[in-house]
């Protein structure tokens, strides 16, 4: 079966070069939906560590206050379904990305390196993102791990699917050993003091960051980000590219191959394994949650379930939700709802940085000044608004634009020339 495409926006340009990036008419509806529904859904998990220290990101106990009941139920919630799902299927659409810009360059004959050139640019964008705005990035590291990905682009699907899989559970088997290790599991009498050491060390970290975000200007808290995750920024940004990204980006890889966003497999069987690994994933990750709560969230296992044992259940999990999503995107998306999720994924990168900047506004002190002060209640308010608006801006900006904003730029940026920006039909 043909390509799903969109019929809604520009034709391709027949007197378009080499060196040009593809036109609406060469986009894949389902992938960009798929990417909406991504970005839209990665601000649920996120929303927390804008609002919050980064330890609140995975530990309840870290709101103001401690958690609340209904913080505690809500994070048990988001663990089982949110939580590494909505950063994974956007890891694995990064990687499904740059088969598609390398097969649309080579198709064109233009220029291998453009890939390189688009990593480094987003690497730049990424360093920005991380110390301007919101150390939570994935843009940097999607870089990196872009440009260890692309070693591999030229493997056979299968290979690239079979290797995927296998680092991703080798990734998760280190994360809990590591996690385990450093106290997650009761440790032995003898090593209890240096275990309570690390927690106090941890905890006065999230009460150094708490009060430069709540009382400092942005200059102190650029400061303060420069001086507290600069210097392990490359190691960190390694050791996750390895640990999870690079192989999320081969599965990706392989998938696109295999025609997920083109309609090409078969749709009875891919409906029954995506909600095999949905279901059965959420349902054997309910133990571990209730596990850490029913333990009255001791820090360290927390961190060691939601950061390494939980990560063997977010692969079936994350196939099985870009598998129905892909099956689902090429209708959902001739209604009116569903075109505005395309839309927003076409503009993934302009919402993904442009939530960053409303957070900002919202939580640093000098803006609304919510940071610290806001449990998950509100926080889920404050996401739903965020969508609203995502879903309002997308189409229309798309109706008269070729492009998102910053998607322009970096299309600009990596072809190194200035690319139209209004929509040729207006």
């Amino acid at each position: 079966m043909a390509p799903v495409v969109s019929l809604t926006e520009e034709p391709e340009d027949p007197t378009a070069t080499r060196d040009e990036p593809v036109s609406g008419g060469e986009r894949l509806v389902a992938l960009d939906f798929v990417r909406g529904v991504a970005v839209l859904g990665i601000l649920l998990p996120n929303v927390v560590a804008y609002g919050h220290p980064f330890l609140a990101y995975y530990w309840p106990d870290g709101l103001p206050g401690g958690a609340t009941e209904f913080d505690r139920w809500t994070w048990l919630v988001q663990f089982v379904l949110i939580d590494g799902k909505f950063r994974g299927l956007f890891t694995l659409l990064f990687g499904a990305s740059m088969v598609l810009f390398a097969e649309r360059v080579d198709a064109r004959g233009g220029d291998p390196a453009l890939q390189a050139r688009r990593l480094g640019w987003l690497a730049l964008f990424g360093l920005a993102h991380t110390f301007l705005l919101w150390t939570g990035d994935i843009l940097l590291l999607y870089a990196a791990a872009g440009f260890g990905a692309l070693l591999m682009l030229d493997w056979q699907a299968r290979t690239q699917l079979r290797a995927g899989i296998a680092w991703f559970f080798a990734g998760g088997l280190l994360l809990s050993v590591l996690f385990a290790n450093m106290g997650g599991i009761d440790p032995p009498q003898d090593q209890r003091p240096q275990v309570s050491e690390q927690v106090r060390v941890v905890i006065e970290d999230a009460a150094e960051e708490m009060q430069v975000t709540r009382e400092g200007s942005y200059g102190e808290v650029i400061r303060h980000r420069l001086a507290d995750d600069g210097p392990g920024l490359p190691e960190q940004t390694v050791f996750f590219a390895l640990t999870e990204t690079i192989p999320l980006m081969l599965i990706g890889m392989a998938l696109f191959r295999f025609g997920l966003f083109e309609d090409r497999p078969d749709r009875a069987r891919l409906r029954r394994w995506g909600w095999t690994g949905l279901l059965g994933g959420a349902l054997l990750t309910v133990p571990l949650g209730l596990w850490v709560m029913q333990a009255g969230f001791p820090l360290l296992t927390t961190q060691l379930v939601f950061n390494g044992l939980a990560s063997f259940l977010h692969l079936p999990m994350i196939l099985g939700l870009v598998a129905l999503l892909a099956l689902w995107g090429g209708t959902a998306s001739q209604s009116w709802l569903g075109s505005r999720f395309v839309a927003v994924g076409r503009m993934a990168f302009s919402n993904y940085l442009g939530t960053s900047i409303l957070m900002m506004l919202v939580f640093q002190s000098w803006a609304g000044g919510l940071f610290g002060e806001l449990h998950r209640d509100k926080l889920l308010a404050v996401v739903v608004l965020t969508w609203v608006l995502m879903l309002a801006w997308s189409k229309p900006w798309l109706d008269h634009f070729r492009y998102g904003p910053l998607e322009w730029m970096w299309r600009c940026l990596t072809y190194w020339k200035f690319v139209p920006l209004r929509n040729a039909l207006k």
